[in-house]
């Protein structure tokens, strides 16, 4: 017999001896029963305000849910949380008049979850109507006394899911490009760290995900938006006749994230000039060394004339920070140089201008009337902050020093300096008390000072 015979008789019967074998074989399946945790103990849940359904975060067997027509299962499950903040503080920038003030918000939110993917999300702000807050108000111009400026406006009201996990059964393989997350309804929105966008408005909005470049990119995230509605322009004020239009990218490379934004609003008259404009935003997130280190650039185009809703200006910011004691600690530099008169395309009415992501001197607290150490407009200026923020007692206290200025570059500007200090202690599971405090002084004015304590409590 030859030795190809002898091969081709002996494979056969080898193949029907090796399948027999795997199918006598015992096959292990997936236990029912729960497995306990390996490792540490896990902390103590912290429940929401109201859990219906699976828990959050919780752990166990999962629920079985239902299967719906398309092929996708649906876990639903009901989860109400929020946070109530309440604050008193003092606050007075140069020459203007002292503030005093006790103000109050309250974040309610329900979360109906139906998937890892699938939601709905709606919210109120009961105690805040839009930039003003409910609470004791003692001001020069006006009365003293109680401002009850609750309102019944949703916050929040949005469904968002992903096209191939709602219709699972259209690419069993996953391979036919339904990646495609889309959102709809009234939702926050923030943009090159709030430089172009940091307001909730009434959207839209489809993302194409897991876009790869061979050798290149590692994902791409591309999303086209349209709002329509509840749009507040940079002067902090809503425009009931604007529509917003933008497209969105973000780029994981191997060594950096870069995201390239363009956005066209439509808007209404502002002093009868027609406010429309255009918005261009770069940014690029990435590790150098041991430093962290993001770098941005946005730009405003009135396509009429100049207007306090929107302006022609350009606005780089460049962040660094890293650990120096090679521990929890962060020390940090940021920058930001605005030439011109740089706008937002939407900016919520507690947000500010565009330069708080420089520092805790410059970001707007979000409570009451208390404003900024040194102002967050840009405008023909150089701003420029650093800090260094300490973690003791396992990271439950943490203590922020920072000094900060603003350099004018033209005749309209003033100059200004400041330092502050910020600390935290978290008490309990719920329950964060924050100080702040600063000194400011600015080119011919008065000395600026402003104290606060504030009770964040979460739910």
């Amino acid at each position: 017999m030859s030795r190809k015979l002898f091969w081709s008789r002996l494979l056969p019967v080898a193949a029907i001896l090796f399948a027999a074998s795997a199918a006598s074989a015992e096959v292990k399946t997936l236990s029912e029963e729960p497995i306990p945790y390996k490792g540490d103990e896990l902390p103590e849940r912290t429940k929401p305000l109201l859990e219906i359904g699976p828990a959050l975060l919780g752990t166990g067997p999962l629920d079985p849910g239902f299967v719906l027509p398309t092929g996708a299962v649906w876990q639903p499950a009901l989860w109400v949380f929020g946070q109530y903040r309440t604050g008193i503080d003092i606050y007075k920038s140069g020459d203007a008049p002292e503030v005093q003030e006790w103000a109050n918000r309250l974040d309610l939110f329900a979360n109906l979850r139906l998937t890892g993917t699938e939601r709905v999300l709606f919210g109120l702000s009961p105690l805040r109507d839009e930039g003003k807050f409910t609470g004791y108000h003692r001001r020069p111009e006006s009365r003293e006394g109680f401002d009850s400026n609750f309102s019944g406006e949703i916050t929040a009201l949005f469904f968002e899911g992903e096209i191939g996990e709602i219709f699972p059964d259209a690419d069993p393989l996953d391979a036919g490009g339904l990646d495609l997350g889309f959102t709809i309804g009234r939702q926050q929105l923030l943009f090159q760290e709030g430089l172009l966008i940091n307001d909730t408005i009434d959207a839209v909005a489809l993302t194409r995900d897991t876009i790869t470049i061979r050798d290149h990119s590692v994902d791409t995230r591309l999303t086209g938006l349209f709002g329509w509605s509840h749009i507040d322009r940079d002067d902090n004020e809503r425009d009931h006749d604007a529509r917003l239009f933008g497209l969105f990218s973000e780029t994981d490379f191997d060594t950096s994230t870069i995201a390239l934004d363009a956005i066209w609003v439509t808007g209404g008259e502002n002093d009868n000039v027609e406010t429309d404009g255009l918005f261009l935003g770069a940014g690029t997130t990435q590790r150098i060394g041991k430093v962290n280190t993001a770098f941005r650039v946005a730009q405003s185009i009135a396509l009429d004339e100049a207007s306090p809703s929107v302006d022609t200006g350009t606005l780089f910011l460049a962040e660094l920070s890293g650990d120096p004691m090679g521990n929890d600690d962060v020390l940090y530099a940021n920058a930001a140089w605005a030439i011109d008169r740089f706008a937002s395309a939407a900016r919520d009415p507690i947000a500010g201008g565009p330069l708080g992501p420089v520092g805790i001197l410059f970001a707007s607290p979000g409570l009451g009337d208390y404003g900024t150490a040194l102002s967050n407009r840009a405008e023909n200026i150089v701003a420029a902050a650093t800090g260094y923020q300490m973690f003791f007692n396992q990271e439950r206290t943490q203590i922020v020093a920072e000094i900060g200025t603003r350099l004018a570059t033209d005749r309209d500007q003033r100059d200004a300096v400041a330092i502050g200090l910020r600390f935290q202690q978290a008490l309990g599971a719920r329950v964060v008390l924050q100080l702040d405090g600063f000194v400011s002084r600015q080119e011919n004015q008065d000395t600026g000072y402003g104290a606060r304590s504030e009770l964040l409590v979460r739910f």
